[in-house]
């Protein structure tokens, strides 16, 4: 009997350990908390974070990401990421430029957008937007700016929630 329950006592640390390992390195469930990235996201929509790719490959124009709030790092923005370390970022008369070239933003929720003055991606650092401008927290503004890379969480990858919705994220 004592052997039974010792057993069953590893098995379950050792299916404790794993779940751990799991959340705290490869995926997490995180849920949007506002509409910055409307009409991408919505607010209370249940994502798959994935944190591997972060430590592998290079974030991408693009990505989807969740990153520490500089200013208060308990807090977390979802963002996406507009340019990459190496780029120039200049919005002029509701255009985005990256590196001098029009950005096509398909994914972006109004067309106006204040002007932002050319400037240059600094190394290890993303400049990130939310697809709803005039409601987001991002790049823009001096209490977030630059994103360095260590302040990365991850990319969303998959929305679990509304069920209707569910799918890759784009």
């Amino acid at each position: 009997m004592i052997k039974k329950i010792f057993e069953l006592a590893k098995s379950i640390a050792i299916s404790l350990i794993i779940a751990v390992f799991i959340i705290n390195f490869m995926f997490q469930i995180v849920i949007v908390n506002g509409e910055s990235m409307l009409p991408t996201l919505q607010n209370n929509d249940k994502l798959v974070l994935e944190k591997i790719s972060k430590r592998i490959t290079a974030t991408k124009r693009n990505d989807i990401v969740v990153i520490k709030y500089p200013a208060d790092i308990s807090q977390r923005l979802i963002k996406r990421v507009i340019a990459v370390a190496g780029d120039t970022v200049k919005i002029n008369n509701n255009t985005l430029y990256i590196n001098d070239k029009i950005v096509n933003e398909y994914y972006k929720n109004e067309n106006f957008m204040m002007d932002f003055d050319k400037i240059e991606v600094p190394k290890d650092s993303i400049f990130v937007l939310g697809d709803n401008r005039n409601f987001s927290k991002d790049s823009r503004s001096h209490d977030v700016g630059f994103v360095k890379l260590n302040l990365l969480e991850g990319k969303a990858v998959i929305r679990l929630y509304p069920f209707n919705k569910m799918g890759r994220i784009r």
